[in-house]
């Protein structure tokens, strides 16, 4: 099974996350940030993956050091479940509209860090959401699981629909990244030999 347990400590967060990446999309989310617990949650539903996540962090001065030490979190627990990457399909690309918001997310496990953010979000808040904060976990998350991740908003004016939109695709364009491809099971796939 391709499993990881990851835990995360720090002065300012406290940081417990599992990952099953051949899970059924069951997730147990408590994160002190109600927004990324809905988004961690259909992150989970949407990639199939199990998730656990529960964080402590010093969510009075703001939500910035549990979003991203999450991502980060995330990103390790990632990495480490797919182990040498052999036999998975490696690229994955996922159009998800979201009501009036259309967001196009690719992936590729390529063993190099890179973000291609493309959101517009209008409005600083969903709730008491920083929108900012979704391209700092997007940020951590590649940075600390070495893929490449491109995530381009097509249409869209509703903050909560695009943000959403953007964890829905990036969920189903990661779920066929990493799903294995029966053909070429005991292969990395690079002409490298290495991802």
């Amino acid at each position: 099974m391709r499993k990881s347990e990851i835990l995360r400590k720090t002065a300012e967060t406290d940081i417990s996350l599992s990952l099953n990446l051949d899970g059924s999309g069951n997730s147990e989310v408590d994160t002190g940030v109600g927004f990324l617990d809905h988004m961690l949650t259909l992150l989970s539903a949407h990639s199939g993956f199990d998730l656990k996540v529960v964080c402590k962090g010093d969510t009075e001065v703001d939500d910035h050091h549990s979003v991203e030490d999450i991502g980060i979190a995330f990103g390790a627990a990632l990495k480490e479940a797919l182990g040498d990457k052999k036999g998975i399909k490696r690229y994955g690309s996922a159009l998800i509209p979201m009501d009036e918001a259309l967001i196009q997310t690719a992936v590729d496990i390529s063993g190099r860090s890179f973000l291609g953010y493309g959101l517009d979000i209008p409005s600083q808040k969903i709730g008491t959401f920083d929108t900012e904060l979704a391209e700092e976990f997007f940020a951590a998350v590649t940075r600390s699981s070495d893929i490449t991740l491109h995530i381009i908003q097509l249409a869209g004016r509703n903050s909560h629909h695009i943000v959403e939109g953007a964890f829905k695709s990036f969920a189903r364009a990661l779920r066929e990244a990493v799903s294995v491809d029966e053909k070429f099971s005991d292969k990395i796939p690079s002409t490298k030999g290495t991802l």
